[in-house]
């Protein structure tokens, strides 16, 4: 707080090419460095907690690499879901994974008018390949989307691939 630091940055580290030979040369974890952004802006500007993101029974506080935070803590709270998009909270708005924060705003403001409609959130940017298991709208009611959430996560959660630096 005496810094008036902003915020974190992350850094995978990445061995020194010939430092040492007990060094192995290997890419730098860059995966990890993402998920850690992830979570960093998921407590700051969604209300997560950081036993939310990376709850200590599960994986011993280590962030789920395959899926982001966001995903994993929804795939984790099936209960929580789906959401009436037309009647839920800000707050738990937020916590639908495919949902940004501009998102939110604008569902805000669109529902005080008419109410929402899948084809509404089309319009909106949103990916509906994402959000339609955990979301509920006037023509779209899922059932038993949440039932099986290892089947879900294989479905949602992208081919593993380590990015590259350049």
């Amino acid at each position: 707080g005496s810094y008036r630091l902003k915020r974190v940055y992350y850094s995978a580290f990445s061995p020194i090419p010939d430092s040492s030979s007990a060094l192995a040369l290997k890419a730098p974890p860059l995966v990890r460095e993402h998920r850690l952004y992830q979570a960093d802006w998921l407590m700051r500007f969604y209300g997560f907690e950081v036993d939310e993101i990376a709850p200590r029974a599960a994986n011993a506080g280590m962030l789920d690499l395959d899926v982001d935070p966001k995903l994993a803590w929804a795939l984790r709270n099936p209960e929580r879901f789906p959401v009436d998009v037309n009647r839920a909270p800000k707050e738990m708005l937020l916590r639908v994974p495919g949902f940004g924060t501009k998102t939110v705003k604008r569902v805000l403001s669109s529902r005080r008018f008419a109410r929402i409609r899948l084809d509404d959130l089309a319009r909106l940017g949103v990916s509906l390949r994402k959000v339609l298991p955990f979301v509920q709208t006037l023509d779209h009611h899922p059932q038993g989307a949440l039932d099986d959430p290892q089947r879900l996560r294989a479905r949602l959660a992208p081919a593993p691939v380590q990015a590259g630096l350049f």
